[in-house]
Order: structure tokens, then sequence, then C-alpha cells
């Protein structure tokens, strides 16, 4: 197998399986941009990106430019003369220069089945829209949104209590093995990046934290999908007895609210505290009150007088 020289642009958790798989492949990786490190915590230090750990950890040259659209952003991936530039949930924007760099071009990891969920949330914005399936695109790079060529895809189905973090833990390690098989077929020459279709293009815009506000008047199949897609941020909110309640976890109930007003607490069983909404009824599985850790439904009706209770109040 032809090995080639690899440089890394990443910078989330996300990409830390298919730096790892580059890692332990056949291949040299040259060098690995990321985001520049960014004030984190209370105490605002700043932090460095898990994919520049990782690049230190195992001796991988590192550069974090603040943009690759000038000659001194770009310099260190020009010095490094990769044959292929592996791009996953990086963040900059990959001007032309960049992208006709290495002469195998520049490959990325996207978390859907393009081109459904082009953009920036498509993990979310395909829980939201009650998807059956995600899956991940391995595809060449343009100077569009998320449109350029596709060479593989995996699919995983989407199960009714996966949230956010459940699919990106699966997609992730997904992406990193077909990527390995992407650069084979690439650099062998049996493998060709095929148009995206014209039809079904859609758009997953950045997630907003007021997207998590939960309105209780809402169908509960868009409530539960609500909370299962902001796992683990922004995560779902409402508001009970005067304080905030973060919503972990839920589930569908195929049960009727009857005449309960929307948000009203219909009793607690093994599913959960039972919750009505516009239309039906979602069972909170997991609960976080306000600088508390988050806990299953029993406990935190064991903590907090529930009788009487109304969500969204």
């Amino acid at each position: 197998m032809t090995s080639l020289r690899i440089a890394f642009a990443g910078t989330p958790p996300f990409a830390l399986p298919a730096l790892r798989a580059l890692l332990d492949s056949e291949h040299r990786i040259v060098g690995v941009l990321t985001q520049p490190d960014r004030p984190a915590g209370r105490g605002r230090d700043l932090r460095a990106s898990p994919i520049k750990l990782l690049a230190v950890e195992r001796g991988v040259p590192v550069a974090q430019p603040s943009t690759l659209k000038t000659p001194a952003g770009m310099s260190a991936l020009a010095e490094w003369a990769p044959d292929l530039l592996v791009v996953v949930a990086y963040g900059l924007i990959l001007p032309a220069a960049v992208l006709s760099l290495p002469r195998y071009g520049c490959l990325n990891i996207h978390g859907s089945l393009l081109p459904r969920w082009r953009g920036a949330a498509p993990i979310q914005r395909a829980l939201l829209a009650g998807d059956a399936e995600t899956g991940i695109t391995i595809m060449q790079l343009d100077e569009g949104l998320d449109t350029g060529p596709m060479l593989l895809e995996r699919r995983r189905s989407i199960g009714p209590d996966d949230t956010a973090g459940d699919l990106h833990d699966a997609l992730a390690p997904l992406g990193a093995a077909a990527l390995l098989e992407a650069i084979a077929g690439l650099a062998a020459g049996t493998l060709t990046g095929r148009a995206q279709p014209a039809v079904g293009a859609t758009y997953a815009a950045k997630l907003e934290k007021s997207e998590a506000l939960i309105d209780w008047n809402r169908d509960a199949v868009q409530i539960d999908r609500q909370i299962r897609a902001f796992n683990p941020w922004p995560v779902a909110e409402t508001r009970v007895g005067g304080e905030s309640l973060r919503i972990l976890r839920s589930r569908l109930l195929e049960s009727d609210g009857g005449a309960a007003a929307p948000g009203t607490l219909l009793g607690i069983g093994e599913d959960g505290l039972r919750i009505a909404c516009g239309q039906g009824v979602v069972a909170l599985r997991e609960l976080q009150r306000a600088g508390k850790r988050p806990v299953a439904a029993r406990d935190f009706a064991n903590a907090v007088r529930i009788d009487g209770l109304r969500f969204g109040t």
C-alpha cells in the first residue's frame, strides 16, 4: 500500500478517532492544524484543543493559525508539503490556495449522508427533523459548503433514545475507519469521487442556545427530539418551581395527556417523569438542577416536592 505524507486539520473530540487512526497507519503525519487555544473554565485559562493535545503527545508538529487566507497563515502547511490534507471539524474555511496545495487534494469526514445536512450541526439537525438514519460521508473538499464529490458513505440508524452525544460517539470511529479505506482507494486509483445529487440538499445551521428552551405547548414528538438533539449542548431547558432545570434524556410515550395543561406533571413511573405536552406525553428520564449534577428522574423526585409541579412556569 502506498504511504502518503498527510497533514491533518481538526479541533474537537469528533476528530480524535480519525487522527489516531492516521497516526497508527502506514502513512506519515507531517503536521497538524488546529484552532488557537481558547479561554475555558471558570478561570478562563487558555485551553488547547483535544487534537493539539494528541498531536503533542505523539510528537507531531502543530500549527494554530487564526486564518489560512494569508501566506503567513498557510506557511506551515506549505512547509509540510503534504500529499493529502484530511479535514475533520477544523473550524476554518479553506481557501482555494489550500485546497489545491496537496496533490491528492483535501478529504473531509462529514457527519451526515450528503447532500442532506450540509453545514455546522448535521447530527443535531437530523435528530430535530426526526430522520430515521444518519451516517458519515467521506468527501473531497471544494470551495462550496460541503458540496464536494463523495467518495464513501457509512450509514447508522437513529434509535428512539439516541442523543446527539450518542450519535457523535458512534459516528466518529465509523468515519475514521471509512477514512482509511478512502485514502487507500484514492492512492491506488481505484476510488474516485462522485458528484452530490442535486436533489435533497438541506442546510444544518449552527445551534443557538435560545433553541434549547422547551415550549410545552409543542407536540411531544418535537419536544422529545429537542431534548435528545441538544444533549450534550446546549441542553434542553425549562423552568419549574421558580428555578431553571436542564433536561438531558427523555422518552416519547404512547399515551395522551388528556385535559391536562401543557407542562403538567402527570406522575412518575419506570420511564421517568411524565409531562403533558400540547399533544401527547413525554417522559423525562435525566434532569439537572442549577449547580447540581445530573440525576435520574426518581432521584429528582426524591429531592424535590413534585406534587402539583408545572413545567415551563
